[in-house]
């Protein structure tokens, strides 16, 4: 479907591109042809992708940032509209969550998530577009979501909350901003583990084997079956596709909340111990 030069010569931000789902679809896009500036918060991390995105020969550049700070996002977007000449397109793929009863959730828990995926990907959006909108060129926005952002998730009320509003912002700007030629859309992920957001949302084996019996094709997503349709909304060969959020899931959306089963099907207090074992680990 793709070739060599499907996104080539334009230069795409990652958000939270260094590793996980983020650093597969940089690499994804690298290798048909794009630019790649990845951003997050871990300038180790950034450099090991970079290093790799430049060995399959791409042109790369990684940045360090807060998406939580404006004045950041805002410095680094004039940085690399100044390293690379333009900028083409934007994935807000940068995110935060974990497992909680919601009543055992603490303030700055909640607000933490929410500033990274909502907030983040506002200081993100609107950045890029203004660069879009002063330079009067087209431009690209994938916003990640999740499979639960309509209808809300057992046990990750932040992340609920945020998701939901990313999904509205999309909708939003799709409609106020096809005026200058800026496409928005989002895609909802279904289960794609990956070794960072995997450790904070399966407790344990058993976890992960009662959820993987509930996900009606009994399997897990591959890398490339997300990436692919990442490079397509993101090329010329989706002119006409924004304010689409699209569900890539193997059909789980369908049950409604990725999580909802644990309230069903396990203790209370055993879900809070296992919560708070796998909070006691990450730190």
């Amino acid at each position: 479907m793709f070739q060599e030069n499907t996104l080539k010569g334009k230069t795409i931000i990652v958000t939270g591109g260094g590793s996980g789902l983020g650093f597969f679809m940089a690499k994804a896009m690298a290798k048909v042809g794009a630019n790649i500036a990845i951003c997050g918060r871990r300038e180790s991390v950034l450099q090991s992708a970079k290093e790799e995105l430049a060995s399959m020969g791409c042109r790369a550049n990684a940045y360090t940032l807060d998406v939580r700070n404006y004045n950041e996002v805002e410095s680094a977007f004039k940085q690399i509209a100044s390293d690379f000449g333009t900028i083409d397109g934007l994935i807000n793929n940068a995110a935060g969550n974990f497992l909680s009863a919601s009543e055992d959730i603490s303030p700055n828990g909640f607000k933490t998530v929410v500033d990274i995926v909502l907030h983040g990907t506002f200081n993100c959006t609107q950045n890029a577009a203004k660069y879009w909108i002063a330079k009067k060129q087209p431009g690209v926005i994938l916003n990640i979501v999740t499979t639960y952002t309509e209808t809300g998730c057992a046990f990750v009320l932040p992340s609920a909350c945020a998701k939901a509003g990313v999904y509205a912002l999309t909708n939003t700007l799709a409609y106020e901003w096809a005026t200058y030629n800026i496409r928005v859309n989002s895609i909802a992920p279904g289960p794609f583990p990956t070794e960072g957001a995997w450790s904070r949302l399966m407790p344990d084996s058993s976890f992960e084997s009662t959820y993987l019996s509930n996900l009606p094709m009994k399997r897990y997503g591959k890398p490339e079956e997300l990436t692919n349709l990442v490079v397509f909304l993101m090329s010329d060969m989706a002119p006409y596709i924004t304010g689409e959020c699209i569900s890539i899931d193997g059909g789980e959306r369908l049950s409604a909340g990725m999580f909802n089963y644990m309230a069903t099907q396990m203790p209370r207090e055993n879900l809070k111990a296992a919560f708070a074992a796998m909070r006691s680990i990450k730190k």
